[in-house]
């Protein structure tokens, strides 16, 4: 919890200072846009990976303890991991977003 609210008070103050810089450091932004959305990216993919894993972990120990309930457990293993999986993709939008779109209207 504690590690979350200073990575969200550490993001809170970049923005600031690059929304309040002038026209003349726009340029710099393209370097740090680009290793921010690699980090994202990394980190997104990284996270819904052992999100998925731990799905499946799950699911496969359900259905050995209660075969009777495969189908329903499938079921819901299938839509929890279309879920896990939309959110990389929406990470990855976001992060080519950040990545193509010029930052600070340049």
């Amino acid at each position: 919890m504690r590690k979350s609210l200073l990575m969200a008070l550490a993001m809170v103050l970049c923005a600031s200072a690059a929304f309040a810089s002038d026209g003349a450091a726009v340029a710099a932004v393209g370097p740090v846009a680009a290793w921010a959305t690699a980090m994202g990216m990394g980190l997104a993919a990284g996270l819904c990976g052992i999100a998925q894993g731990l799905g499946l972990k799950a699911a496969c120990e359900g259905t050995a303890r209660n075969p009777e309930a495969g189908g329903k457990i499938t079921v819901t293993l299938i839509l929890g991991l279309a879920f896990i999986e939309s959110l990389a993709i929406y990470a990855l939008v976001v992060n080519l977003i950040l990545l193509f779109v010029k930052p600070l209207g340049a």
